[in-house]
């Protein structure tokens, strides 16, 4: 097995200087000991594993290549055999990483195989507790979509792989192009991996709600429904080809691949959803499937790393929505909006004229240019909050139309570790009016800067398998605290309706901790859930239905943001604190980031690291 060290990974990418800023107990840069070289041996072949697992997110980081060229021409295995295997060697990785001592290994190295043992401990359990659906806490390419149900509106092959397809596989030459039509036959045994697994779970109870077949059904037609010759996947393949002056005898094969394979295994798949929509429930909580309390008690573990009980999470957001509309309501009260609920006067605001974009492409276009000059403007406030800086590689696009009905409102990921890919942040667009102007600026900082984005690109910087593996709670909490940071930084100084975009959507983040728990442990309906969560948030009922209908496929997901959030800023009170005058902020923010992801169990012992050396 290829053996990637942290050094070696540093010097790829030429980020040498990064880990000479760091102090000695962050970085492990030392020359190794015996128990270290040991332990780096070990987490290496994990990571091999994990991207022979996942050809996926190998494409995505642009590690296909070299020594690990036969991942270029096929994805992951989506079958139920596929899935039992990785079961079965996560079983016997994670006997291998609890055999290692911790005594004799320095304290980089350490963390490292622990939050690897806390990855493989957590996916051992789902796989024990949920034998059904998407245990994803080992795929590192979607690590946060654990759910009960193995295709939906959110994710599946269907959706995955042409995304993959046209906007991380380029084609410099004629191996690339074979690689790409290789490629189009795995797709095509994924969708059928995943249909013979919809079966095989819907006899064991595992079948989506009506509303989440209906939707994802939807998708899956209309791009059967397209043309081949006008798929995305054939297109845009067609034009890197003629790029690297190839001839169009490769785009007229993709087209008989997608014609003859791809199509039939659509075809294959909508079937399956006709078949188990008839026996499926238009109750949306997990509860109501069998043994649904305990796979929503094992999500929400997932989406939290915490042991937080559904009740214990529901009244934490409870308390924090009441919490923040008190302030959202004194600036209400200043812009002279004093009538009427927080909820309601929310709503009010959202729909004025001047505060939303015509929704036609030329309304499309504004926006995406207004996205791009609110990231323009935090890149230049970044040097007061970080002591190291990474490039934040990083263009913006719409959802693609195809997949909008079912798509997240936003959501993005880092470029390739050579910088070759930038990052993608997505924002959907099927309507402008789900984006009134002042709710724009803070998902710019949560998807792209500094958030996932620029969170991403530090983790490039760590020994492989730690770029790897990654936790929905520190993500999405260090998103949320991206947010934060964007207005510490001064960004909503003289846009105060903004701020109250940046609060509204801090209280969003709080009510979904309200609104997951209800659907999937309090019993709520989904009209009650709805009612519920506009009131709450006053936000367009078009966006919290799409919302809604996304913690129905994705349970416990959602209570991630917040639960991460809470963490990071206690944490930080707590260097505050323990730190008095020698606290700096660009410290704190370099620890928390440069450390990478990491379950929030762990993340209290790095702070405390970083408080220990700064005290000196």
């Amino acid at each position: 097995m290829m053996q990637t060290t942290r050094r070696e990974l540093l010097t790829g990418v030429g980020l040498v200087g990064l880990a000479a800023a760091m102090p000695s107990w962050a970085t492990g840069l030392a020359d190794p000991g015996p128990a270290d070289a040991e332990a780096q041996a070990l987490l290496s072949t994990l990571a091999e594993d994990l991207l022979a697992d996942s050809p996926e997110y190998a494409l995505s980081l642009g590690l296909d290549r070299g020594a690990r060229a036969a991942l270029h021409g096929r994805f992951m295995d989506r079958s139920a055999a596929g899935d039992h295997a990785r079961s079965a060697r996560c079983t016997a990785r994670l006997a291998q990483l609890r055999k290692v001592g911790r005594a004799r290994l320095s304290p980089s190295i350490a963390l490292d195989l622990d939050t690897a043992e806390t990855a493989y401990a957590l996916a051992e359990e789902g796989w024990r507790t949920m034998p059904v659906g998407a245990n994803a806490v080992l795929d590192a390419n979607v690590s946060y979509r654990n759910t009960p149900y193995i295709v939906t509106q959110l994710g599946g092959a269907y959706s995955d792989l042409p995304d993959l397809l046209e906007n991380k596989h380029d084609v410099a030459g004629a191996a690339d192009a074979d690689a790409y039509l290789s490629r189009l036959e795995s797709f095509a045994a994924a969708l059928d991996g995943e249909t013979g697994r919809i079966h095989g779970d819907a006899a064991k109870g595992a079948i989506p709600p009506v509303l989440v077949i209906d939707i994802t059904a939807g998708q899956l037609k209309g791009i059967r429904g397209t043309p081949v010759a006008d798929w995305a996947i054939v297109k845009s393949f067609g034009e890197k080809c003629a790029r690297a002056g190839l001839p169009a005898s490769y785009v007229q094969r993709a087209a008989t691949l997608c014609t003859d394979k791809v199509s039939s295994a659509l075809d294959r798949q909508i079937a399956a959803f006709a078949d188990v929509r008839g026996h499926a429930s238009e109750i949306p909580g997990v509860w109501q499937r069998p043994h649904g309390d305990d796979y929503y008690g094992w999500l929400v573990k997932a989406g939290t790393t915490t042991n937080a009980t559904p009740d214990e999470i529901h009244a934490l957001g409870l308390a924090q929505n009441k919490a923040i509309n008190a302030e959202i309501d004194t600036l209400l009260k200043g812009q002279g909006l004093t009538q009427g609920s927080v909820g309601e006067r929310l709503t009010a605001l959202s729909k004025r004229p001047d505060l939303v974009f015509s929704n036609d492409d030329a309304g499309r276009d504004k926006l995406l240019a207004y996205l791009n000059g609110r990231i323009a403007d935090v890149r230049t406030r970044l040097p007061r909050a970080f002591g190291n800086l990474v490039k934040g590689n990083l263009i913006i696009k719409r959802v693609p139309p195809a997949i909008q009905d079912g798509a997240p409102n936003g959501y993005a990921g880092p470029g390739s570790m050579d910088g070759s890919q930038p990052g993608i942040y997505y924002i959907n667009l099927k309507s402008t009016e789900t984006w009134p102007r002042y709710s724009l600026p803070t998902l710019c900082y949560h998807e792209g800067i500094p958030g996932h984005v620029w969170q991403g690109e530090y983790s490039y910087r760590l020994p492989l398998i730690r770029s790897l593996l990654a936790f929905n709670a520190y993500s999405e909490g260090w998103a949320l605290y991206a947010e934060q940071l964007a207005g510490e930084l001064g960004v909503y100084d003289d846009d105060p309706l903004g701020r109250i975009g940046y609060l509204q959507s801090m209280n969003f983040r709080a009510c979904r901790l309200v609104v997951d728990t209800g659907v999937h442990a309090k019993r709520w309906t989904f009209d009650q859930a709805l009612e519920w969560f506009q009131q709450a948030t006053g936000m367009p009922r078009g966006q919290l239905t799409s919302e809604l209908q996304r913690y129905c496929a994705m349970p416990g997901q959602a209570c991630g943001y917040k639960m991460g959030h809470n963490e990071i800023n206690r944490l930080r009170d707590k260097a505050k604190a323990a730190l008095g005058s020698r606290y700096d902020l660009k410290a704190y923010d370099d620890v928390v980031v440069q450390t990478g992801n990491v379950p929030l169990t762990l993340l209290e012992r790095v702070v405390d690291g970083y408080i220990a050396s700064a005290k000196g």
